[in-house]
Parts: C-alpha cells; structure tokens; sequence
C-alpha cells in the first residue's frame, strides 16, 4: 500500500476544509490564528485537517467560541 495515498484520503487541504465547513478559505486562516483549538495541522506550509476531527470540534461548540 502507497503510504502517500492513504495520507492524502486522511487529510484534506485548507480549501476543501473550508467548503466543508461551507466558509471562505480567508475565514478559515483567521480561525487558525484566533482559535488555538481548531484542529489543523502543519505540513511543511500547508495546512491539513481531518474531516472526522472538524465535525468533533464542530460538535464540542468550541468553533463557536
């Protein structure tokens, strides 16, 4: 199995996240910036972020913070 594969179907990028969360990329950043407990996790530059974690933040209330 291609290691790089698997990592790439776990992780989504800050564009698909921020469609996800049905905000703009720009929001999504800020959030990063502001709120020390969104899930989001540095690859080199990029930002990735795990669908399941997202809905788990979603549903504690913290992004409504």
């Amino acid at each position: 199995m291609n290691t790089n594969n698997a990592i790439e179907e776990n992780y989504i990028s800050i564009d698909e996240a921020a469609v996800y969360l049905g905000i703009k990329t720009v929001t999504l950043r800020n959030w990063i910036k502001k709120k020390p407990d969104i899930p989001a996790h540095r690859v080199g530059k990029l930002w990735k972020f795990k669908r399941t974690e997202l809905d788990e933040w979603i549903a504690s209330g913290k992004s409504a913070e």
